[in-house]
C-alpha cells in the first residue's frame, strides 16, 4: 500500500525508516531521497511514527 503517491513511498518503506530511527515525516522523505511533494501523507506517517513510538513504549515496560 502506497502512503504517498507522489514519491512512491510504501507503507513498508515508512515502517523500515521508523525502525531505523525516523521520528519526524521528514525523516522518511530523506531516508527515500526525497521531499514531500503535496504533504497528504504528512499526517498517515505522522500516525505511524506514534502507533510505532507507543508499541516500542510497551514493548520497554
Amino acid at each position: 500500500m502506497y502512503v504517498c503517491n507522489c514519491n512512491g513511498i510504501r507503507a513498508r518503506d515508512v515502517h523500515f525508516a521508523i525502525e531505523a530511527g525516523a521520528t519526524r515525516p521528514k525523516d522518511i522523505f530523506a531516508s527515500q531521497g526525497c521531499k514531500a511533494q503535496c504533504a497528504k501523507c504528512v499526517c498517515e506517517m505522522r500516525e505511524m511514527i506514534q502507533e510505532a513510538q507507543a508499541s516500542y513504549a510497551l514493548a520497554a515496560e
